[in-house]
């Protein structure tokens, strides 16, 4: 797994986990096709916490290490970098 994990709540945040974690390790966000989509380098943990930002949504870990911020539906949603493959 990339980086440290968060802090507990009675902690101070430190360099690495500001740099490691998201939201504040976004080094990018882009709307693709109704999809946000952050670019940085990211793990499941991040994901948890991202779909906890957009109650509803479903958050995907993209083989690059961004996050994917995908519409509600049925099924796991599909990587926008997999769509023209």
């Amino acid at each position: 797994m990339p980086g440290p994990h968060l802090p507990p709540p009675h902690a101070p945040f430190t360099v690495d986990a500001l740099l490691a974690r998201w939201p504040s390790a976004v080094e990018k966000v882009e709307l693709v096709s109704g999809v946000l989509l952050f670019t940085g380098d990211f793990d499941e943990r991040d994901v948890i916490v991202a779909e906890r930002t957009y109650p509803g949504r479903r958050g995907l870990l993209n083989a690059d290490g961004g996050i994917e911020i995908h519409p509600a539906g049925p099924g796991q949603p599909r990587s926008i970098l997999d769509a023209g493959a």
